[in-house]
């Protein structure tokens, strides 16, 4: 047998070898939510398997309503919503393999950290409950000796004991409604961390935020519903640049706004230049050029840069820019 042919045939039996791909953890066909003449969610379609997924949305897109509906919580109004393969309406064994951090805040009021965290791995049917509680809560970095009653605490902390009783059950999903809302940024942080460790035991994390700088640092896969519907899918680099290929709008005010205006515009930093007072709105096509140039621009012509600040960056815009190529 020739050389080539001991080649071509290890290259054969390599890839009749290859593991076929795994199937999605958390699958949606087509699925909408109305309730009444409102249409919540809108004929949305994904499939995304173990990992950090983050859902971006601005308040009101439908984010909650569609992790509801992946919970089995509603019903969809047509559509089908899958987990690990099987229909979380319907099958209840599913249910017991999701962890679901909701927005709201469901907890009980007069319950300290411990006994909240407790009573959801009892109501999972976990061995030793109060062990389970007490790891999870040491895990979000809550002590578990806490005494105090859930109310007492900060909304932050209230989230972390939402997230540690999402745990007790060992899911292999976790939802996670805005779980970063009333963290400071050390917590949000080490939350990050956390979401990262857990879906490097293979875990799927789905994760909501209408908070751009939150995604990025979640993970690169992003999913953007809109008024509903799903309007963009991928690398969060590649959604940032083609959120970025449109103009940007940019208020600066400085202590001499006239001659910073006449070189930004002399420098081809900008497209458009309206003068109101110390203030400048300018419009660019390049934000990242401009962002860098700005400051030592103003610099060198003395003048003092009190306020930079974007006036069509909010997510609100970004979304209403995403629907509209659509």
């Amino acid at each position: 047998m020739s050389e080539s042919s001991v080649a071509a045939g290890i290259g054969a039996d390599a890839v009749a070898a290859s593991p076929p791909p795994a199937p999605p953890m958390v699958q949606a066909s087509n699925v909408s939510k109305a309730f009444g003449d409102v249409v919540a969610v809108s004929d949305v379609s994904f499939s995304v398997g173990s990992g950090v997924t983050a859902l971006l949305g601005p308040n009101g897109a439908g984010k909650s309503t569609l992790f509801r509906m992946l919970c089995g919580l509603t019903p969809a109004t047509s559509g089908s919503v899958r987990v690990l393969g099987r229909e979380t309406r319907t099958d209840r064994d599913i249910r017991g393999r999701i962890g679901l951090v909701p927005q709201q805040e469901s907890v009980f009021d007069r319950l300290d950290a411990l006994a909240f965290v407790v009573l959801a791995a009892r109501t999972h049917g976990v061995t030793d409950p109060v062990d389970t509680a007490r790891r999870f809560l040491r895990e979000v970095e809550l002590d578990p000796d806490d005494g105090r009653p859930v109310t007492a605490y900060s909304k932050g902390m209230r989230q972390r004991v939402k997230l540690a009783a999402a745990l007790v059950n060992n899911p292999s999903v976790l939802i996670l409604d805005e779980p970063l809302n009333g963290l400071d940024p050390v917590q949000r942080r080490r939350m990050i961390e956390l979401f990262h460790q857990l879906a490097d035991e293979g875990r799927c994390l789905l994760v909501s935020s209408h908070v751009l700088d939150e995604v990025a640092r979640m993970g690169s896969e992003v999913l953007v519903i809109a008024q509903g519907r799903l309007v963009a899918r991928g690398d969060y680099r590649d959604l940032r640049d083609l959120m970025d290929d449109r103009p940007h709008r940019v208020r600066v005010v400085s202590d001499h706004p006239r001659r910073l205006a006449a070189a930004l515009v002399a420098d081809g930093l900008v497209n458009s230049v309206a003068l109101s007072g110390d203030s400048l709105v300018i419009d660019t096509d390049d934000i990242d050029r401009f962002g860098r140039a700005v400051a030592p621009l103003a610099s060198g012509l003395g003048a003092r840069l009190d306020a930079l600040a974007p006036l069509d960056d909010d997510l609100e815009s970004v979304f209403r820019y995403l629907v509209e190529r659509r």
